[in-house]
């Protein structure tokens, strides 16, 4: 009898909101200020970063996943170093992870693999040949809704990187195209890891999970500049690659 069904491995990357207030009507009008900023952002999974607050039981969690749902951010866990948060995130059947910084984002992902990708995207998984050297060559444009993953290993576009494409590493990444998707280095959490841009006009760039996006064009000694973008005390740092 035919299978009804498959299983196979995805790739979605989580990013994590933190929260310094549960405050609902000062969310909500943050949100509401910073909605057009989410625009690449929507239906992605999100972890709520809960640290700062101390008592679960003043929390309105159903009220909070619901607020961000109406900005199409879909909150799929919760995290926190206090143990007590876990009946919490049971109560709203979402995922909880009490895991260091830096295997929290990792446990998280299981559970956003759950939810479907993107609409109207094509996923492309690439891993290196056994013994073969720890770089992925992509040759051609990453097109709109394409997604490629280089697992365990540095990825190296020759071509294109269209606006709502995504190219996500866990080593560094290089782009001798213009860069005008998303690009995620260090997608496992290697913070030292790099993304070299020949022009950069990027969606979205991050780099062990700490990101920023670009609403607007950045300043002209970077704006279709060749950059290097890199991790510095915790910050993102974008600064031009001077040719000697």
């Amino acid at each position: 009898m035919k299978a009804a069904f498959n299983v196979k491995s995805a790739r979605l990357d989580t990013l994590t909101i933190q929260l310094f207030t549960d405050d609902l009507t000062i969310i909500g009008k943050e949100l509401q200020q910073c909605s057009e900023r989410f625009g690449h952002l929507r239906n992605m999974p999100f972890t709520l970063d809960m640290q700062n607050l101390s008592n679960p039981a003043a929390v309105d969690l159903g009220k909070l996943i619901a607020l961000f749902a109406r900005y199409q951010l879909r909150i799929i866990a919760i995290r926190h170093p206090d143990e007590r948060w876990a009946a919490l995130a049971k109560q709203y059947r979402v995922a909880f992870s009490v895991l260091p910084e830096d295997q929290a984002s990792q446990a998280v992902k299981t559970v956003a693999e759950s939810f479907s990708q993107a609409e109207a995207g094509q996923h492309e998984m690439l891993q290196p040949n056994a013994g073969a050297l720890p770089t992925i060559v992509i040759d051609h444009t990453i097109r709109t809704g394409q997604q490629v993953y280089a697992e365990r290993a540095d990825l190296i576009v020759l071509g294109l990187v269209s606006e709502g494409a995504e190219i996500i590493a866990d080593g560094n990444i290089h782009v001798y195209g213009p860069l005008r998707g998303r690009a995620l280095a260090g997608a496992a959490g290697d913070k030292k890891a790099r993304i070299f841009a020949q022009s950069m006009q990027a969606e979205l760039v991050s780099v062990a999970g700490i990101y920023r996006l670009f609403d607007q064009l950045l300043p002209d000694h970077l704006n279709r500049h060749a950059v290097q973008i890199y991790l510095q005390n915790e910050r993102l740092v974008i600064s031009t690659i001077q040719a000697n």
